[in-house]
């Protein structure tokens, strides 16, 4: 089995990235290899599946992986890769240091040491300064891989020093033939996932997966449909909010109590027993971790209700302009048809744009429900009481 074989509808990527590690077990790393990479590509294009698999490759010394070295770096515990990766807003001075700090260790029993960094967009530009002192002078035997989604997220100087390899949507068959097949799961659940995932690969396994999360969805976007005046938006964006919290508490609630059972176990602190004073400070620190990868799922959680309402109100466009194009949300064919009739395309379009400003005014921290609340307003406006 190819460390490959899971990433689906990135045919280029995979090449150059399998010509470097075939380089690399040749014992020739002079044309195809690179010590610093940078993945870029859209949410759910696979970036951080594409990286961890060429690091499989390069610590296995085959281009292709082996078993053992695909399961220690799926586990992390591989003893010559090193991931920072963030659950919280941004990636901090203090992690990109230490991780700077450990690539300078020879490899243990690799020919390479791979630091992965997710997110790499996250990094505040005090951060990335400290990152390109170790780019501009890697280790000899130290290989960097960064994770955006886009090389504009970086500042230049980073860019200047990286080899970026861009991915591409795949297509919602890829999709859905990768979750069929690595999920076990209904050749028709898996197609629709993936086509109300707009070929995001994550999320088309959750829904794919957990039946929780497809009725939210659902709920979501009858939300939405059904809006016909400003106290209906002003209700509704209370309901997105509410749903948008369940959401981030069914990803956050079930790992945070693996995290606090695993690190009581740890300090030798048995179940249900009473944490000595002198561990509490460890517990705290554990809590606010938790705390802060908390509300980065709440807004990831009302980012979701944005894409998804986005497909919701392209639908309805779609069907105002007798395009014809497929639905995303072809199980509701008859209420997108009906919502349809009931405005016309510039004012679904005035609520598009709504959307759009309602996820840059929520990056830029305003009160998710008052911006929500204000899209809501004009959805409600371009409806035909």
């Amino acid at each position: 089995m190819s460390v490959w074989d899971d990433l689906t509808g990135q045919p280029d990527a995979i090449a150059a990235f399998r010509a470097a590690a075939q380089q690399t077990a040749d014992g020739d790393a002079s044309r195809a290899m690179t010590h610093s990479w940078l993945v870029t590509g859209p949410p759910g294009s696979g970036r951080s599946n594409l990286a961890f698999a060429f690091a499989a490759a390069l610590l296995s010394g085959t281009p292709d992986g082996d078993d053992v070295t695909s399961k220690q770096v799926a586990a992390r515990t591989h003893p010559d890769l090193a991931v920072l990766s963030t659950e919280r807003v941004i990636i901090t001075i203090d992690e990109v240091r230490a991780l700077v700090k450990s690539s300078n260790y020879s490899p243990s029993v690799a020919r390479y040491r791979v630091m992965i960094i997710e997110d790499a967009d996250r990094m505040r530009e005090s951060a990335s300064n400290v990152l390109l002192k170790a780019l501009e002078e890697p280790p000899p035997r130290t290989v960097w891989i960064l994770c955006a989604p886009s090389e504009a997220d970086l500042i230049p100087t980073i860019r200047s020093r990286v080899r970026s390899v861009r991915l591409r949507v795949p297509s919602v068959d890829d999709v859905a033939s990768l979750i069929a097949r690595r999920d076990h799961v209904d050749a028709d659940v898996a197609q629709r996932a993936a086509r109300e995932a707009q070929s995001h690969i994550g999320m088309a396994h959750r829904l794919a997966t957990n039946a929780e999360a497809r009725d939210r969805r659902d709920r979501t976007l009858s939300t939405a449909l059904g809006i016909r005046s400003v106290s209906d938006a002003v209700v509704a964006a209370a309901t997105l909010l509410a749903l948008a919290g369940d959401d981030a508490k069914a990803i956050t609630t079930e790992r945070d109590a693996e995290e606090r059972e695993s690190a009581l176990r740890s300090l030798g602190v048995a179940p249900g027993g009473t944490v000595p004073p002198a561990l509490r400070a460890q517990l705290r620190t554990l809590e606010e971790d938790q705390k802060r990868r908390a509300t980065r799922s709440l807004r990831d959680g009302i980012d979701r209700i944005m894409v998804d309402l986005l497909s919701l109100y392209r639908d309805i466009l779609m069907l105002q302009l007798g395009v014809g194009s497929s639905l995303v949300n072809a199980h509701i064919e008859r209420e997108v048809r009906a919502a349809s009739a009931e405005s016309t395309a510039e004012q679904t379009l005035a609520t598009i744009d709504a959307i759009t400003l309602t996820r840059k005014r929520i990056e830029g921290n305003v009160a998710p429900a008052l911006a929500l609340e204000a899209m809501l307003v004009t959805a409600a406006r371009g409806t035909r009481g």
